[in-house]
């Protein structure tokens, strides 16, 4: 199994942007997106991780998002025990998928398309922050 935190406020895939160079259409990552993912490439190449994953994955992802300045106290704490749960925006598929292309660029599974399960979800807390578990399902 391997456990990963990414620290600070997590960054949701954004569209995909366009250009026009020479007559082509070139699609990139908006500059958010690009350096969230650098990041979570940062973050796994500290695991100092020998092997590559090739077995069947589950990963399990918290998204732990700021809670706005302007809250109340009595929202706040509601909040940080999970009784208040964030329904805005980014949607929690677009942070799934920033941070899994994240972690398939980091190289630490050979195809992203072992990935069998995936468990999300997003919520509060006041020490905003990614956690992922990578656990290989035993076939």
């Amino acid at each position: 199994m391997i456990k990963l935190t990414i620290p600070g406020e997590p960054v949701a895939q954004g569209r995909p942007r366009f250009s026009r160079q020479g007559g082509f259409v070139r699609t990139y990552d908006p500059k958010p997106s690009r350096d969230y993912k650098a990041k979570i490439k940062q973050c796994v190449e500290r695991l100092k991780l020998t092997t590559q994953l090739d077995q069947p994955l589950a990963v399990t992802i918290k998204v732990y998002r700021p809670i706005q300045k302007s809250t109340s106290k009595k929202d706040r704490a509601l909040k940080i025990a999970g009784k208040i749960l964030p329904t805005t925006k980014p949607d929690t598929d677009n942070y799934v998928k920033g941070i899994l292309d994240g972690l398939s660029q980091s190289e630490i599974w050979t195809d992203d398309n072992l990935i069998c399960v995936i468990k999300a979800q997003k919520m509060y807390s006041e020490s905003p922050r990614v956690e992922i578990e990578i656990k290989e399902i035993e076939v």
